[in-house]
Order: C-alpha cells, then structure tokens, then sequence
C-alpha cells in the first residue's frame, strides 16, 4: 500500500549534511545530474529518478544537469534523445544550458585510462568472455588474472592499438587494478574498456574502444562539478568503484553517490527492453500505446505533469524497493483532473430517446456550469430537443432490482434540461430495443419539479439534432496479472487480452467538435476523458478514457 503522507527525505538529510558548515561541500551549490541512456523511451520509473534529480537542484537553489548517458552505441538513437528531452519539458523541468553527451567526455576518459596504466592502476587483459566468467572465483576463492602483471610499457602500447583499431571485438579488454580478492565482486578488476567495433549515433566510427558505464559515469560526474550523484539502489555495490575512479584520477572534483529505491508498480513492467519488446511484437501500438507505463504513453492518455509529480513525491524516497499500486496512480489523476476538467456529456452505447410531447422541430438551449469544483470554469450552453441520446443500460423494459432508471411509467431527470416519464419503447423485428419513448414536464425546467415530488434518478443525455459522432477507447491494465515481472514469469503469457475496449458511433455534445489534444474532460457519470493526440481529429473525434471515476485506492490513515 502506498503511503500518502509525506515521507522524511534522507536524500535531503545528507545534502543538508553536506552543505552545512564544516560539510564536504559547504559552501558550495548544490548540483545533481540525470544521465537517461538514450535507447527507448522514459517510463514512470525513470520520473521518479529525474523527480528527485531535478527536484532535489530546485529545493536547494541549484543546478540539474541533462546527459545522455551514449557510452553504449548499439541501440541508442536520437530519436529517443529528442523524446527524453519532450518529456522532461512536459514535466516542468529545464536544463538551461546544461545539456551534454557522455560522448562528449570520451576523449578525457581515454585520457584517464591512460594515467591509470601509467600509474600501474590498470592493465590489458586478454582473457576472453568465457576465461573471465571461468577466472571470476567465489566468496572462498579470489579471481585470477595471468595479464596483472603486464608491464606498464606493454599495456599502454596495445590499448593504444586497441583504440586505433588493430584488434576485433573482444580480443583485449582494459581492466582497472584494484583488488581480486575484493568481496565485492565490482572492485574484482573491473573491465573499464573494451573493444566494440560499433558505430556511435554521434561520433560515428571515431571510436571502437568503448568505456564501460563505472568507469565513465564517475569521471562524467567529476568533470561537471556534480556535487550529489544520486542514482537507483542497484548502483549501491559500485558505489566503492565511483569513488576508486574519482579518488585515482585527476579529476578536479568529488562528487557523493547516494542510493535510493527504484520504483515497482504493480500490473506493469518497467524494463525497457521488456518495453520494447511489446512494441517490436506490435502488441502495443507504439511506444506511446496509452496502456504503456512510458510518460509519453500516460501523456496521451490524459495524465497531466502535477497528477504525475504529486504522485512520485507523495510515494516518497525509500531505501529499500517497494511496490506501489497502480490504484495510487489513477488517484492522483483523479484528483488533478476533478479540480481542472470541464464536465460535459457523452453517451458510450447509444439509444435514441424521444420525448414525443415536447414541440416538433423547437431547439432550447439550458446554461450548466463547466466545472463546479472551480468557479472560475465558467458556464457553457447545451441544447436540447426532441430527439435525444441516453445509455441504453438506463433503460429497462422490465424493472429489476433497485433500478430506478428508465422504465415504463418510471420518471428521471434528463441532466441540467427536464424530467421525463417513460411511456414505452420501439424494438426491432428481432426485439432488440431501438427507441426510448417518453415525456417531459414542461414545469421541470432544470430538472426541478414545480410540485417537489422527489425523482431518484439523473441520467446523461446528447441532443440527436446536433451532437457529434466519436470513437471511444476504453483502457484498463496492460496486464492482468499484478506482478507480471516476476522471475520465473512469462510476462508475455500476463498480458490482459482484454485491456483496450474501442467503442464506434458514440455520441457527445456539439460543443467538442472542435476538441483537441490535449484538452480533458469528464464525460457525466462515465470517467475523464481526454482527445486522443495522434488518431483524432474534426471529421473523426477519439476520446481515451484517462481513468473510471470510481476511486478503488485507499490511503493509509
């Protein structure tokens, strides 16, 4: 269960530890970073990162850093550059001037790899993949390495040869010099290079030798100045690594790593390349699929920027996992959007009602307020005729149970307009129900009978005479099953095959013919809703249902 109070921040207890006087960095500006690997799309697990990165620099007057962490060629694309930087925008976020490539530091981190050998802090080994996994050892046993006492002289020539080319993928590796017999199997020597004849989406075949994401992350870090390296708890173990990089080259500069929990969400995965797999299998329609945990995904399907921060911040900062229901995040949509969306009417599954006494061919128009949470929504006017559009579950030719809806001699209040009598329907030659009859009290006008008799339904209504055709795509959990990422799962086999709903010839009120992304609304009695950012448009109106306006989350007292 989520905890919806506000949780003590121990990400901010050492920055204010460190800042203070006699602190490693007193005096001094607070300066994070986010470093996104540009190689798919940023999901709601990486908000949270980029939320404490950019709003740690906020709360403390300081500067956030955007670098693209390209270290790795194979898969990254600008593609997924320009959505990150869309994304973090939408958020509210900005870098300034402070955007930058671990690319752009290649040259230096070369450099400093250089001064590890000629400092006798590293070495060319030319153990393969397979000797490496073989020599790695165990908790009782060290590793081994036959290349750690290669002369200085000998390891500064091959990796010059290594970056100029001369030796096929995986021939030599450079490894820093640090402990074998380390119970932490990162400091076992590490790989800090390797030969990856690849090439770059920026620096093209300029490079084949490659740094490895311990080496070049502290170094990247060190040469902005980044006072706090804050990054998932899985960086925890390689923590002892970013400081032995940091503390044996000569960089100007210390930063501090600290570890905080990644986010879990139940009903999802958050692996990219699970991801991406659901996008390559065309399983999903896209990286922006509306059932997708990406943010570019939740932005088409109406979440807005605060819904979204509010729900990061108030899920807090742990330092240990924990996951965190989906429920908890559909609430703080709610929340946003029954502040700031126009209330409006919309009818899914239509059937014609006629109120057969009310004049042939009048048009009257009835003024209903916007949004009655916000004063300042203003009104809007909606018309109201003859020939309307109900629900056809608001009917029913035979009462059941505690239906108090539409039934013949049943009476109802038709929104904002008049009460209505049913007197019977019209059914097809198969009996399927094809018109509601009734009619109204012309002494009802805003849904108030003059003799204040008590009617205990209201039901959502279109004009037929003018209202506007739409498709609506109902959305639910991508996966049925709550943790489809578990090991040992086939997440594929928890796919719920029921999670889109695409509903045709639906009906709403004249006054969104024109609606655009990325405009919300609640449809009365039905969710929120918002216009679809890719497939709508005037001639064919999409509405994707954001969320139910049931709230099933219940916060902890």
């Amino acid at each position: 269960m989520a905890e919806v109070t506000e949780n003590k921040n121990f990400i901010h207890a050492f920055i204010d530890e460190d800042i203070a006087e006699g602190g490693q960095f007193a005096g001094m500006t607070v300066h994070t970073r986010f470093p996104p690997e540009p190689n798919g799309y940023l999901h709601i697990g990486h908000c949270k990162a980029l939320i404490i990165d950019f709003g740690t620099a906020e709360k403390y007057g300081g500067m956030c850093n955007l670098r693209m962490d390209d270290t790795n060629p194979a898969k990254e694309d600008t593609e997924y550059v320009e959505a990150i930087q869309e994304d973090i925008h939408w958020l509210g976020f900005d870098w300034a001037d402070r955007f930058f490539y671990g690319s752009d530091y290649f040259e230096k981190t070369y450099a400093f790899a250089e001064e590890l050998i000629q400092k006798g802090l590293a070495y060319v080994c030319e153990l393969t993949p397979e000797q490496f996994k073989e020599y790695r050892g165990d908790l009782t046993h060290p590793a081994v390495s036959p290349y750690r006492d290669r002369p200085v002289e000998e390891s500064l020539a091959l990796f010059r040869r290594m970056r100029a080319g001369e030796f096929e993928d995986n021939r030599y590796t450079l490894r820093a010099k640090i402990d074998l017999a380390s119970g932490n199997f990162n400091m076992r020597d590490p790989v800090i290079y390797r030969i990856r004849h690849v090439g770059h989406h920026r620096q093209g075949d300029k490079w084949c030798i490659y740094p490895m994401y311990d080496f070049a992350h502290p170094i990247q870090d060190a040469l902005e100045g980044i006072t706090h390296s804050l990054c998932s708890l899985e960086f925890e173990n390689h923590r002892p690594l970013y400081n032995w990089v940091v503390e044996h080259v000569s960089v100007p500069h210390h930063p501090r790593q600290i570890e905080f929990a990644r986010l879990g969400i139940d009903h999802t995965v958050l692996s990219k390349r699970k991801l991406r797999q659901l996008v390559e299998e065309g399983r999903v329609s896209g990286w922006d699929d509306p059932r997708m945990p990406t943010l570019c995904g939740l932005r088409r399907r109406g979440y807005t920027p605060k819904s979204i921060r509010n729900f990061c911040e108030r899920i807090g900062v742990a330092k240990s996992p924990n996951v965190v229901e989906f429920d908890f995040l559909e609430h703080c949509l709610r929340e946003d959007l029954n502040e700031t969306a126009t209330r409006v009417m919309a009818v899914q599954q239509p059937v014609r009602l006629t109120v057969t006494n009310y004049p042939e061919g009048q048009t009257e128009t009835f003024v209903v307020e916007n949004n009655p949470m916000d004063e300042t929504a203003g009104m809007r006017t909606i018309t109201f005729s003859k020939n309307l559009w109900i629900e056809s579950d608001d009917f029913m030719e035979e009462k059941v149970g505690k239906f108090f809806r539409l039934f013949p001699g049943n009476e109802v209040r038709l929104k904002g307009a008049y009460v209505v009598k049913c007197t019977g329907c019209v059914k097809d030659a198969v009996g399927n129900v094809t018109e509601v009859l009734c009619e109204y009290d012309p002494e009802s006008k805003g849904g108030n009978p003059a003799d204040g008799r008590k009617v205990k339904s209201t039901i959502h209504w279109v004009n037929a005479d003018d209202c506007a055709d739409a498709e609506i795509r109902l959305y639910s959990n991508l996966f049925d099953d709550p943790d489809p990422d578990a090991s040992g799962k086939d997440f594929i086999a928890c796919l719920n095959p029921n999670s889109l709903e695409i509903l045709t010839g639906c009906k709403v009120e004249a006054a969104l013919k024109n609606a655009a992304a990325p405009a919300s609304f609640q449809f009365m009695r039905l969710g929120y809703f918002c216009v679809d950012s890719k497939d709508s448009s005037p001639e064919h109106l999409v509405f994707n249902r954001s969320v139910s306006l049931k709230d099933s989350f219940k916060p902890k007292k």
